[in-house]
């Protein structure tokens, strides 16, 4: 309550200046159009006009209090990370970095192809504070205040150590290098590390979910439900359309739709790297994402970790295909393992349904009987069973060379 008393004496303390400063010139402009569209943007929104040494631009602040919530997620606990957090999920490249040294950003553009010819008209950056979550956004009012945006942009990320954002590294990163550049400027991001949260969210969901956009988790793992949400495909229409009319109402819903996506980036970064950070203490809540995160885990070669994932996520309950396939990577992990005759009641389960690895199943069984057990009347009923249900230029030559060797051994006892 303090602070929104505090923020709406400031307003007030402005205006009444710009009132002292119209009669100190001895004159008074005319009255604004009555018609709130046609307000400016700073009377529309709370927030001034800011002077640089290349100009001005707008700029505006919103701030979550720490009692507050964003969906399931408790603000108060975005500064509750360790300083390791983002280590495991960035394999090293963010090896400490404390919580408050993150910088959240997200853009607003003219267009979703990049290029030359694509400006970033909105950017917002979130900040962590122990008091709660703060955001200031850069406004460009018209295009001519591109160099002051970023020269202001510049200096305030020169607070922060580390960018955290939400497909960055393909497209606002880089968008934001070119308008540096074309601006004959160096951009700030070279001393930064850069922390791409959608890799780790795929990694995570894209076996639960059909994509993963940030607003699709925001909804299913934040169970936020946007209302009046500006579309994102809408928003270089509705900028353009400010940039014509002058109406500046248009403007207030994309810098809340960039607010609740920067809100949002942030909470999901204190969910998503604690997967990979502590894959076993993690709160999973679907089968699925037990598989994502496994695979990721054996790539990495923690295989231990790995099997343990899967077989929980087996346990909790799969899709018919993502268990079967996990059915798979099990088996072929606790071969790898040396542990056989785990990876052999698998491929059995497996070799007995109908499913995609049931082909491959036969012929790892029919690998162990011929080499290990020397049993090749199994080895060779299994590689026929499997061509039954599929021919194979593989599984004909084990079959070929099965039948020779009964043939050898027959001959043999006969003498």
């Amino acid at each position: 309550m303090a602070s929104d008393l505090q923020e709406q004496l400031a307003i007030l303390r402005r205006r009444i200046a710009k009132i002292d400063s119209r009669y100190a010139e001895g004159r008074v402009r005319p009255a604004p159009d009555r018609n709130p569209e046609r307000y400016s943007v700073e009377e529309w929104l709370h927030g001034e006009e800011v002077q640089t040494p290349h100009g001005a631009h707008f700029e505006t602040e919103r701030f979550w209090e720490s009692h507050r919530r964003h969906g399931s997620l408790d603000i108060s606990t975005l500064c509750e990370q360790p300083e390791d957090l983002l280590e495991a999920i960035t394999e090293g490249v963010v090896p400490n970095s404390h919580w408050s040294r993150w910088a959240f950003l997200d853009t607003e553009t003219t267009g979703l192809a990049g290029g030359s010819g694509t400006y970033a008209f909105l950017i917002g950056v979130g900040r962590i504070t122990p008091a709660g979550f703060r955001l200031r956004q850069f406004f460009m009012r018209d295009l001519g205040e591109e160099a002051s945006l970023l020269h202001a942009l510049e200096e305030h990320l020169a607070e922060f150590e580390t960018l955290v954002t939400y497909n960055g590294k393909t497209y606002d990163q880089p968008l934001l290098e070119t308008r540096y550049v074309m601006a004959r400027r160096k951009p700030p991001f070279g001393r930064m590390a850069h922390f791409d949260l959608l890799h780790g969210a795929r990694r995570l969901w894209k076996l639960r979910f059909d994509n993963c956009r940030l607003v699709e988790l925001e909804n299913q793992i934040l169970g936020v439900e946007r209302e009046g949400d500006l579309p994102g495909a809408m928003i270089p229409y509705v900028y353009f359309e400010f940039l014509r009319t002058k109406e500046a109402f248009r403007i207030a819903p994309i810098l809340h739709h960039n607010a609740i996506d920067i809100l949002t980036l942030a909470c999901l970064t204190a969910i998503v790297p604690w997967a990979f950070r502590s894959p076993s203490e993690a709160r999973f809540g679907h089968g699925a994402e037990m598989v994502g995160l496994g695979r990721w885990l054996r790539a990495g070669e923690r295989m231990e970790q790995a099997l343990e994932l899967f077989r929980r996520a087996i346990d909790k309950g799969l899709p018919d295909e993502l268990m079967f396939r996990t059915m798979w990577d099990v088996a072929q992990l606790e071969k790898k393992l040396g542990r056989e005759a785990a990876a052999l009641a698998i491929y059995n389960d497996l070799a007995c349904c109908r499913n995609a690895h049931r082909i491959a199943a036969l012929a790892e069984l029919a690998k162990y009987y011929e080499h290990r057990e020397r049993n090749y009347s199994m080895a060779l009923e299994l590689t026929v069973s499997g061509l039954a249900l599929e021919d194979s230029e593989a599984l004909r030559r084990r079959k070929t060379r099965l039948e020779r060797r009964l043939a050898r051994r027959g001959a043999a006892g006969l003498l």
